[in-house]
């Protein structure tokens, strides 16, 4: 079973909850916007790393920042539909995005070409309110914009 965690960041404005989430780079995602959008997560291996230890790990090598401190608010596991468990946690932190420095990785493109190229992990990151990041999240993690509100509320 593979396994992602993350952190979903969070803050209140005067138009309401808003959290940060980033555009998935490469050029699968490059057109896209609904479901093209997460949060800032990535694998790990259960027997190696804790969920909690691999959602700040993964959140510095994505964004180039460190994770915010503050209470973490459990927001569960998803399973999307590529099978991947992913959990969460909610932190309240301000974040601008025009500091994020994404992290990269490496792939063979166009396919079959024989040349490999590097791509942002993230190739923009934004604060959304929670109707606009229900529209472009991927599908399943649409349940963490909900458990975030249930909490705030």
């Amino acid at each position: 079973m593979r396994t992602s965690a993350g952190l979903l960041l969070f803050r209140h404005t005067d138009d309401g909850l808003e959290v940060l989430l980033g555009h998935m780079g490469g050029p699968f995602f490059a057109r896209r916007d609904a479901g093209a959008w997460t949060i800032p997560k990535g694998e790990y291996e259960m027997d190696s790393e804790t969920a909690w230890s691999a959602a700040r790990r993964e959140f510095q090598e994505e964004l180039g920042l460190p994770p915010p401190d503050g209470q973490a608010v459990p927001l569960g596991e998803v399973r999307q539909t590529n099978g991947k468990v992913v959990t969460a946690w909610a932190i309240e932190a301000d974040l601008d995005p025009a500091t994020v420095v994404p992290g990269l990785f490496s792939m063979e493109w166009p396919p079959k070409s024989g040349k490999t190229r590097e791509f942002p992990e993230l190739d923009r990151v934004e604060w959304f309110g929670l109707d606009r990041a229900r529209a472009v999240i991927v599908k399943a993690q649409a349940a963490f914009l909900d458990r975030l509100a249930e909490h705030s509320a």
